[in-house]
């Protein structure tokens, strides 16, 4: 109907639903702008039979509850969209065993995965991406396509941050166990330490939460140290929760870092963060999952996205003073 409507091809029509970026932009709007017209709905069915698509793309994240990921969800989502493709959630609970269940799960109703910060082994994922088109986010697995976010320069601009005001010793408390970004953050810190001259003793938060951080406070201060990285914004909270509950003014006495820059403006007092571009990962990985759903190999691609530090008003210069004394 649409087809006789314009004078094009039902193959035009199809592809200025399914595959638009193919297509001129006018032509695509004419089509667009007919079904509207037309109330025309296309059948998701007949487009299964017709591309080999069910228009349905899996996203599965460790924690739907760090902040760090909804932006990059609903990015993907939008992206998905645009191309016509909806997107299935899954929250894998920083648990292996449950990413593998939902990938089982998922696999006979998906076109493809986008997964985030997986925890599954390389080869495990190289299997996976060998059976349904997959990308990766912040994860370096070789042979798989991957958008990593690289934390490295933000952190060792914190690094120096924390020299420059005089903090000569110094902590980072990382994140969960399998984390790429974590791996990833820890060199980096080892790699600047050296270049400062300074100290670190590294923590973990058990788990990498808000109350994760808030329990790692206390060997951090046994560590001697005076100011802290937190693997994130989420464990940074925890820290400064942890701090202002034995009387530890932040930052009079304490300097504290964060990573992700999602919340980070919204602490008292305003958290110093490594910004990272968690929704522009979201917006490629989708973009380059669709670009494999439409036939393109890729073969063994990465895409890279930059970091930076964003100072605010949890960091400031050493003090020695007990904690709790008068400023």
């Amino acid at each position: 109907m649409i087809a006789e409507q314009l004078g094009v091809s039902r193959s035009t029509v199809s592809r200025a639903f399914t595959k638009p970026h193919l297509l001129r932009p006018e032509t695509v709007e004419r089509v667009l702008a007919a079904a509207e017209d037309l109330s025309y709905v296309p059948n998701q069915v007949a487009r299964a039979l017709s591309t080999g698509h069910n228009g349905i793309i899996a996203m599965i994240v460790p924690d739907i509850a760090n902040p760090f990921f909804p932006p990059l969800i609903r990015a993907a989502q939008a992206g998905a969209d645009r191309q016509d493709f909806c997107v299935l959630l899954g929250d894998s609970a920083e648990n292996p065993e449950q990413e593998t269940r939902l990938i089982n799960r998922f696999t006979p109703q998906v076109d493809g995965f986008v997964l985030a910060s997986s925890r599954l082994p390389d080869q495990v994922l190289i299997g996976h991406a060998k059976r349904k088109p997959l990308v990766l986010i912040n994860r370096d697995t070789p042979k798989v396509p991957r958008v990593l976010v690289d934390s490295s320069t933000g952190i060792m601009q914190a690094v120096a941050h924390l020299a420059a005001l005089g903090h000569l010793n110094i902590a980072y408390v990382g994140g969960p166990v399998g984390s790429w970004s974590d791996h990833q953050r820890r060199r980096a810190i080892s790699t600047a330490r050296a270049e400062h001259g300074l100290a670190v003793t590294m923590l973990n938060a058990r788990p990498a939460t808000y109350s994760g951080g808030a329990q790692a406070v206390e060997g951090l201060l046994a560590s001697g140290a005076t100011a802290v990285i937190a693997f994130d914004d989420v464990v940074a909270h925890g820290i400064l929760a942890g701090l202002a509950e034995r009387g530890v003014r932040v930052p009079a006495n304490f300097s504290v870092i964060g990573c992700d820059d999602v919340l980070a403006a919204t602490t008292y007092p305003p958290l110093t963060t490594v910004s990272l571009h968690s929704a522009d990962a979201g917006d490629i990985a989708v973009s380059v999952l669709l670009q494999l759903l439409g036939g393109r190999e890729l073969g063994d691609v990465r895409y890279g996205l930059d970091s930076s530090l964003v100072v605010r008003g949890t960091t400031g210069p050493v003090n020695h003073e007990p904690y709790g004394g008068e400023s």
